[in-house]
């Protein structure tokens, strides 16, 4: 009877506190239940220590249904792995390492501060998806005596069978990735990229080069892929030549009858929904064969435009492939940083067998760390290989940070700008780029700007340059983000460009920069212009890409975006801030002896008076 009394006595005291000193109070009543011998303790016995891993449903049970822990701590079985980038092209490698199958980084569970860092997960019970029965619980009016006691019963139908028997299934598994590939998959960001710089360079010529030197062998064949709206920045010169000139070599020797493994490139153009739908595909064709020609790729195999994200040409791409590779042959994904390899691929798989690769993809260069070797893509024993992106010092994105990048990062079609200018005018691309029309024998000129619609842009008077720099890079013209920035991204350098053309109507020459976009330019005579942008940055000139302009101009001064007007509300408010500053110096409170001298004299007057009188 005492201890009824007890409990009914609690339990008033329980309702009427709040939640957290019930939390507190329901602890201590457990403790105080669940160890009889500890009713009346005595002073030289310390009080019991909760342990989370012994009794970790002793804190608080009326929320221990609910704890499921998904993650373990680090896992030490898995030593850090020697740093490489050569992933699971090798068999016999593949086997004695873990390889991230997002980025083919060689996986460790030690050192959070390395490359391939990963935290395995505990293993979950069949029905760990399951919704739990809460309602005991709700219906539950007071708290039970079980809840008092510690001693929480499980629901009757615990036991009941999994009501989705495949959703542990190998088909559905999530693979295990590292830590970095989790971070851009749901994050879209690298915590740390400060890591990666503790990787090798990526040697194509250890790794894909010498295999295409092999005389025998398995059938290479090289899909060298290039990104559409960023054609000449991203197209890998250095394979391009390197696979031409073993082309060369390799047939000479097959026509002197000696064996000869030749290998096939194949150009992958992608990313073509990006590019204004008025292009043509066939006059685009010819365009990229030009250029490609230009840039060192003499023997190409075939090309194909294609778009991973519309499933537009995979299926001639596919077939294109198998019937080269055969049922042995390699396939290698070569290209730039952010080309597109990644996504290309786990479009292929989709398209192929509607299988699901794994393979990390984002809007951030360096993806790819190590070579990935994708299973279940192509027929019979054929493999095909993901690598790492080829980096490009010349492409201006790579200077910049990673929200900079995200303001040149081209993810919609393609809209053009267009200014009719004449000469002795300028006009800014951002803080990256300027184009200033010297000398013309047309009365005007025609600019579009093929860009990212979030870089702003200015048209102005050439002569007024200095104070652009001055006032307004880092700030309306954005990226590099802050004047700080301005120097940290080099020198200021020109370079002069004659063009010429025949109409007004189209444009005719393009000046590209690598990895920003490119001014189309449409007259009718010649002109001397001079191109500004940083020190290092590829700028070419080539024949027009896209040839029609925007029906409405822009005018002079800033265009409207976001950047503009934010810029623009933080100067006015800095102007705003240093005019009060100003008004308060110049008002200030009057003197003690100055305010005596008015009273004296006042006074003096006012004696003056009656003497006159």
């Amino acid at each position: 009877r005492k201890e009824d009394k007890t409990f009914s006595d609690r339990e008033m005291i329980i309702r009427a506190l709040s939640p957290s000193k019930f939390k507190r109070l329901l602890s201590f009543s457990l403790s105080f239940h669940t160890h009889p011998n500890l009713i009346n303790p005595a002073p030289s016995i310390p009080p019991p220590v909760f342990h989370p891993q012994q009794h970790p449903y002793s804190l608080n049970p009326a929320k221990t249904l609910f704890l499921r822990p998904f993650s373990s701590p680090p896992n030490t079985q898995f030593p850090p792995p020697p740093l490489t980038r050569d992933g699971n092209y090798d068999e016999s490698t593949s086997q004695s390492l873990l390889i991230c199958p997002g980025c083919g980084i060689p996986m460790q569970g030690v050192d959070r501060g390395k490359p391939g860092f990963f935290v395995k997960p505990l293993p979950k019970s069949l029905d760990y998806k399951q919704p739990i029965n809460q309602s005991r619980f709700l219906e539950e009016t007071h708290i039970s005596d079980s809840v008092k006691t510690g001693m929480l019963t499980e629901p009757e139908n615990a036991e009941q069978e999994n009501p989705n028997p495949n959703s542990n299934s190998s088909l559905h598994e999530k693979p295990l990735v590292c830590s970095r590939c989790h971070s851009l998959r749901y994050y879209g960001q690298v915590k740390d990229p400060t890591v990666e710089n503790l990787l090798p360079d990526f040697d194509f010529d250890h790794t894909v080069g010498r295999r295409l030197n092999l005389v025998t062998g398995a059938r290479t064949v090289v899909l060298m892929v290039v990104d559409a709206v960023d054609f000449d920045g991203s197209f890998p010169r250095v394979v391009a030549k390197l696979v031409s000139k073993t082309i060369d070599e390799n047939y000479r020797g097959w026509k002197e009858g000696k064996s000869g493994n030749v290998p096939r490139l194949v150009l992958v153009v992608t990313k073509i929904d990006l590019l204004p739908s008025s292009i043509a595909p066939d006059t685009f064709k010819r365009w990229v064969r030009a250029r490609a020609r230009d840039g060192g790729a003499s023997k190409l195999t075939s090309v194909h435009l294609v778009s991973a994200v519309r499933d537009w040409g995979l299926k001639n791409l596919v077939d294109d492939v198998v019937g080269l590779a055969g049922r042995r042959g390699q396939v290698w994904a070569i290209g730039a940083q952010n080309a597109g390899k990644s996504t290309l691929i786990n479009a292929i798989g989709k398209c192929v067998s509607g299988s699901v690769t794994h393979l990390t993809e984002a809007p951030v260069p360096g993806t790819t760390l190590g070579i990935v070797r994708v299973e279940g893509v192509l027929p019979g024993q054929a493999k095909l290989f993901d690598t790492p992106g080829l980096l490009h010092p010349h492409q201006i994105s790579t200077r910049l940070t990673r929200v900079e990048q995200r303001l040149v990062h081209i993810s919609k079609e393609l809209k053009p700008r267009t200014y009719r200018i004449k000469a002795g005018h300028s006009v800014h691309i951002a803080g990256l780029m300027r184009l200033d029309i010297e000398e013309s024998s047309a009365d005007s000129i025609y600019v579009t700007v093929w860009a990212s619609p979030l870089l702003p842009l200015h048209m102005g008077k050439t002569e007024k340059i200095s104070t652009m720099l001055e006032d307004h890079f880092g700030r309306q013209l954005q990226p590099p983000i802050g004047q700080s920035r301005v120097a940290e991204l080099g020198e200021w350098v020109r370079k002069e460009v004659r063009v010429s053309g025949n109409c007004w109507d189209s444009s005719s020459v393009d000046i590209d920069a690598a990895g920003l976009g490119w001014f189309a330019i449409g007259l009718k005579g010649e002109a001397i212009l001079g191109v500004w942008t940083y020190d290092g940055v590829d700028l070419s000139v080539r024949n027009a890409l896209v040839a029609h302009k925007s029906r409405n101009f822009e005018v002079a001064g800033f265009t409207i975006s976001k950047i503009v007007s934010k810029a623009d509300q933080a100067s006015n408010k800095q102007q705003k801030n240093e005019i009060t500053k100003k008004k308060k110096k110049k008002v200030k409170k009057p003197r003690d002896s100055d305010a005596a001298a008015p009273a004296a004299s006042i006074s003096l007057t006012f004696d003056v008076q009656p003497n006159s009188s």
